[in-house]
C-alpha cells in the first residue's frame, strides 16, 4: 500500500480522509517465498514498535494476507486485542493457513456468510465473539453503485496506465491474476494460458481488454514476467494496463465488463453482489463459497477460452447476496463499541 510499485494505495487512504500516523515499509523485493517470508518477520517487528509506541486499546485486521498476519501476531504477543473481519472462509493456498492462524489469534471476529461463521466456532472460537453480519466492503460497493464514474474512468485511462486508449462503453475484458504461493515458479505458464485464450477471443471478437497487475505474493514476478513478454510478442490493440486503480472506478469496471478473468477474491465477494460475470482460474479461490455468477476452470486454455465465451453469451447476473446485503459496517462499529475485550479469550469448545 506505500509502495508505487504496487500503485501507492496509501495515497487513496490520505483521500478519503484518513490520517495516516505510520507508513511501514516491510516488503523485501523479490517476490519468492524466501522474500516473503523475511517481509513477514520484519512486518512483525516493525508493528512491534508501532504498537509499543501508540498502545491503541485494540487492532482490526482484515482478511488474510501475509502483512495481516503479521500485524495480528505483534498484536496478540503484545496483549492487544485483535479483532478480525472475513475470517472462517475456505480458499486454496498459502492463504487459508494465515486466514485461520489470525482466527486463532483474534479476539472479536466479523465473518461474512454463515458457513464462514460456523467454521469459526468449529475451531473453538466462542460464539459470543463471533457476528456476521456480511462483508463491510459490500457496504462500499453498494454505495459506489449509486454513482456514475464513467467519465472518470475513461479519463484515467486516457491518461493513466498504459497500452491502448478506448472507451468502456465497448465490450471488454477484466483481467485480474495473482500468483499462487503453493505453485510457486508456474506462474509464467498459468498467465500465458490465460492471455493466450484472450488473446484468441480478441481475434474473434471486438472486445477490449483492461488487465491489473498482481500482488505482492511470492511468484508476483513469475506473473509479471508473462504479461511483459506478452505485450512485447504480440502488440495489442484495446489493451491497457493499470498498477492499481481507486476503489470505485474499480468497482465500476466491474459493473461494466463483460467477464472478470483470473483468480481474485473480488470476482467471488463482489461479483456476487454485483452480478459479474467471472470465470476463475485455477487453485487460488478453490473451495470459496461464491454466487452463479462464477464458472471455475483449470489453468488450460481451452477451459478458459470456454468459459469465457460462455460467460460473454450470458451477459449480467442476478445480485447475489451471500457476503452481504450492504449493511454490515454499523453493525459492526456498534458491536465493538458495546464489546469489552480482554487479551485472554474465553475459548469454546
Amino acid at each position: 500500500a506505500v509502495l508505487d510499485k504496487y500503485g501507492e494505495v496509501a495515497l487513496d487512504v490520505a483521500k478519503d480522509g484518513f490520517q495516516i500516523d505510520e507508513h511501514i515499509f516491510m516488503l523485501f523485493d523479490g517476490g519468492i517465498p524466501f522474500t516473503m517470508t523475511k517481509s513477514t518477520g520484519i512486518g512483525i517487528a516493525d508493528f512491534a514498535q508501532l504498537l509499543y509506541k501508540h498502545k491503541p486499546d485494540c487492532t482490526l485486521v482484515v482478511g488474510d494476507r501475509f502483512e495481516m498476519f503479521a500485524f495480528a501476531t505483534a498484536s496478540a504477543f503484545m496483549n492487544i486485542p485483535v479483532i478480525h473481519t472475513m475470517g472462517g472462509e475456505v480458499s486454496g493456498t498459502i492463504d487459508e493457513s494465515i486466514r485461520h492462524a489470525i482466527t486463532k489469534l483474534a479476539h472479536l471476529h466479523f465473518p461474512a456468510t454463515e458457513v464462514a461463521r460456523e467454521n469459526i466456532i468449529r475451531m473453538g472460537e466462542n460464539p459470543k465473539y463471533v457476528f456476521n453480519f456480511g462483508c463491510p466492503r459490500v457496504d462500499t460497493i453498494k454505495r459506489f453503485l449509486s454513482h456514475n464514474y464513467e467519465k472518470e474512468l475513461n479519463n484515467l485511462v486516457k491518461s493513466e496506465g498504459v497500452g491502448d486508449s478506448f472507451t468502456i462503453n465497448e465490450n471488454f475484458l477484466l483481467v485480474l491474476q495473482h500468483p499462487v504461493t503453493t505453485e510457486y515458479g508456474s506462474g509464467e505458464t498459468h498467465i500465458n494460458e490465460t492471455l493466450s485464450a484472450i488473446q484468441d477471443i480478441q481475434g474473434e471478437k471486438d472486445v477490449g481488454v483492461i488487465l491489473l497487475w498482481p500482488n505482492a505474493d511470492a511468484g508476483t514476478e513469475d506473473i509479471s514476467r508473462g504479461i511483459r513478454k506478452m505485450r512485447e510478442k504480440h502488440p495489442l490493440t484495446k489493451f491497457h494496463a493499470f498498477k492499481n486503480l481507486p476503489l470505485p472506478l474499480y468497482i465500476h469496471l466491474m459493473n461494466r465488463t463483460a467477464c472478470l478473468v483470473g483468480n481474485s477474491s473480488s470476482g467471488i465477494r463482489d461479483g456476487a453482489f454485483i452480478g459479474t460475470p467471472v470465470v476463475n482460474i485455477g487453485s487460488r479461490q478453490e473451495g470459496r463459497e461464491h454466487g452463479k455468477n462464477v464458472i471455475n476452470v483449470k489453468y488450460n486454455y481451452k477451459e478458459i477460452k470456454d468459459a469465457v465465451n460462455h460467460q460473454l453469451s450470458h451477459g449480467k447476473y442476478e445480485q447475489d447476496v451471500i457476503y452481504g446485503d450492504g449493511a454490515a459496517s454499523k453493525r459492526i462499529v456498534e458491536t465493538i463499541k458495546n464489546t469489552t475485550l480482554h487479551p485472554q479469550k474465553t475459548l469454546h469448545y
